[in-house]
């Protein structure tokens, strides 16, 4: 399984900007998909965006337009650009890869919390 390390978390004002990065353990040339959750307290952990081998890129409805999904194969991060913060984005951000199968592997998690 990939090791996965998130930072870049923080406290921004609504409005502002935060950039988080992921590194991966080892190498993500073979690793099909690499994305970001969230989980806000008292939630469910969802889905906000996804990059994939393949060149694909996906994100929630809630971040299209101010969120921005990088992949960068030869320094193995996938960084997440969020820009125009809003105060429901407040959560735990969770770096994601997948291999295929059950290889499924998750980050400890960087804090997001976004001030009105």
């Amino acid at each position: 399984q990939v090791q996965l390390v998130e930072s870049g978390g923080g406290l921004v004002s609504a409005g502002g900007s935060l950039r988080l990065s992921c590194a991966a353990s080892r190498s993500i040339s073979s690793v099909i998909s690499m994305g970001w959750y969230r989980q806000a307290p008292g939630k469910e952990r969802e889905f906000v965006a996804m990059t994939t081998t393949g060149g694909a890129i996906s994100y929630a409805d809630s971040v299209k337009g101010r969120f921005t999904i990088f992949r960068d194969t030869a320094k193995n991060t996938v960084s997440l650009q969020m820009n125009d913060l809003k105060v429901e984005d407040t959560a735990v951000y969770y770096c994601n890869a997948w291999s295929g199968g059950d290889r499924n592997s998750w980050g400890q998690g960087t804090q997001v919390t976004v001030s009105s």
